[in-house]
């Protein structure tokens, strides 16, 4: 059981990267912050709580079907902002 639970746990860090640092990386050269970051700063602290975060993408057009990004669908899920339960 611990087994599944820790791969479990890697598989949210995956997601969380968002692509991964370089892809951080390149939106903070930019100027801008990821998605989470975002999500972070709009909501109450510690409130998020993301749905479907497993979710990739179906693609084959582009070269696509040869990438995989964990984690690189929509951002959804639910949180507060004052207190007052929102859902993003």
């Amino acid at each position: 059981m611990h087994t599944i639970i820790r791969q479990l746990e890697e598989k949210r860090e995956q997601a969380r990267a968002g692509g991964g640092a370089q892809r951080i990386a390149a939106q903070h050269a930019k100027g801008k912050l990821s998605a989470r970051e975002r999500i972070e700063l709009l909501l109450d602290s510690g409130t998020f709580e993301e749905w479907d975060m497993f979710v990739e993408h179906r693609c084959s057009d582009f070269g696509m079907g040869e990438q995989k990004v964990p984690g690189d669908g929509v951002v959804t899920g639910y949180g507060t902002i004052n207190g007052r339960m929102v859902f993003v």
